[in-house]
């Protein structure tokens, strides 16, 4: 049975699921996380005005996860205009939990039992399984996938470390390391300009709006994470959240009419198989 920490986790997984499927069903997807961004920016900046600062060792981590984080925005952008929901976010969400677990054995010297290793590969297997399953990946479009998948394991490991030398602050470093979000808007203006900025406001409001609520959704799904990266092993962890694949295809069948194979639900079987695993 899974412990109250793992049942916090999936629900952060379902969450996760629910922010990409808000940003992959809206038409311009850099618009889209932009607004995001800012509304995770404004959480962020309350949040880190209240609380205590993490401590002075965490700080490194803190900075060099919220620039990841800004590649990761736009690596995910580019993701999803080149494949639908159902491909893009299993390969990048499935390749992260095999790279979090060896990151975390090289720079946290995290060791890995034997039903924890083979629920981090029944994951990652029935992941990459759901994303390839019945489809001609492109040679881009899984590379732009992989490249994400690489950045989450990256920020996952940087995390995992940086807030374990927080003093026991994770929702402090959490606000602080999403202040980096405010670079998205900057970088929205810097390459469309105001007016590209703005007008959406205007003239597609339920866009924006569902953007904003993609981001609010987003910092509790991650917050939810590093709260459990504080204690629970990086691969295990990581694997527990990317779960969140098997939530997107049901996603991508109810509401964005994706198809889905017998072969992909099958997939998905073994994706809880593996959670079941890492409930052990």
């Amino acid at each position: 049975m899974l412990s109250y920490t793992g049942g916090i986790v999936l629900f952060a997984a379902l969450l996760h699921a629910s922010w990409n499927a808000m940003l992959h069903g809206n038409r311009d997807r850099f618009l889209s996380m932009t607004w995001m961004s800012i509304a995770i920016g404004l959480v962020a900046a309350l949040v880190a005005l209240s609380m205590p600062l993490p401590a002075g060792a965490s700080w490194p981590y803190i900075v060099a996860s919220g620039l990841v984080h800004i590649f990761y925005n736009l690596s995910l952008v580019r993701s999803y205009r080149r494949s639908d929901l159902a491909l893009a976010y299993p390969i990048a969400r499935g390749s992260s939990p095999l790279l979090v677990t060896l990151g975390a054995a090289l720079f946290a010297h995290e060791a890995i039992g034997p039903s924890h290793g083979l629920g981090i590969v029944l994951i990652s297997g029935g992941i990459i399984a759901i994303a390839v399953q019945g489809r001609r990946v492109s040679r881009a479009g899984a590379l732009a996938a992989l490249t994400t998948g690489a950045t989450i394991a990256l920020y996952t490991v940087i995390d995992g470390i940086g807030v374990r030398l927080s003093n026991g602050q994770p929702v402090s470093y959490t606000a602080w390391m999403f202040l980096f979000y405010w670079a998205m808007p900057v970088l929205f203006v810097a390459t469309r300009g105001v007016a590209s900025f703005l007008m959406p406001v205007r003239t597609e409001p339920s866009s924006i709006a569902s953007s904003i609520a993609g981001g609010l959704v987003s910092i509790a799904a991650y917050g939810i994470v590093i709260w459990a990266l504080q204690s629970g092993a990086m691969g295990a962890v990581s694997a527990l959240r990317e779960t969140s694949v098997v939530f997107a295809v049901l996603i991508g069948r109810l509401f964005l009419r994706e198809s889905v194979s017998g072969a992909r639900w099958l997939a998905c079987v073994v994706v809880a198989a593996g959670a079941v695993c890492l409930g052990l």
